[in-house]
């Protein structure tokens, strides 16, 4: 089993610019549809080697793989949506700041976890393994700094948006530090949370 080591602040800012053409690949979001799929199949793909504590550089761009992954996964993902916007409903329906609350806690604490299981596993049931929030509540800490690190990484490069290389380097990082606290406390432990 290899150890996942946690991501420093620095490495994940320096991450995107290790291959810096690559950044070029944010230009398939001018693609409307096509473009979409593909880039979200390959987010998929560096989400997943996020988790497994590869941080060479961004990976090559695969068209049609990324293309076929991003358009399944967007299928996948519907039932979770749809469900998620439904209790957000109801619960805006009975009061608009329990719904406002409850959507905040949801988007902190339990939603992102489970983008990045539903990424690396890839099922519609994935994105409803609830025990996987255990492990946010058993490295609570951790998880918080993983959080606070990904909002501070997003604030730096929308900074750096004025030399444009701030779109593609947020876009390409948005789960780093979800995805590395992922690999060391659920790939990590394998069995409770799974």
């Amino acid at each position: 089993m290899v150890i996942i080591e946690s991501i420093s602040f620095s490495d994940a800012f320096k991450y995107p610019f290790k291959t810096p053409t690559r950044l070029l690949y944010i230009l398939w979001l001018i693609i409307p549809i096509l473009g979409w799929f593909a880039l979200t199949g390959y987010i998929v793909r560096l989400v997943n080697e996020f988790i497994e504590g590869r941080y060479e550089g961004l990976p090559k761009f695969r068209f049609m793989d990324d293309l076929k992954l991003g358009f399944i996964i967007t299928l996948k993902s519907l039932p979770f949506y749809i469900a998620y916007f439904i209790v957000l409903f109801a619960a805006i329906s009975v009061s608009e700041t329990a719904g406002n609350l409850l959507n905040l806690l949801l988007s902190f604490f339990v939603i992102p976890i489970l983008a990045v299981n539903f990424f690396r596993k890839q099922t519609v049931a994935s994105f409803f393994e609830f025990g996987i929030l255990n492990a946010v509540k058993d490295n609570l800490g951790d998880y918080i700094i993983a959080i606070l690190k990904q909002y501070a990484l997003v604030l730096v490069f929308i900074v750096l948006i004025i030399v444009l290389v701030g779109i593609p380097a947020m876009y390409f990082t948005s789960s780093i530090f979800l995805a590395n606290f992922y690999g060391r406390f659920v790939e990590r432990r394998a069995g409770p949370y799974l």
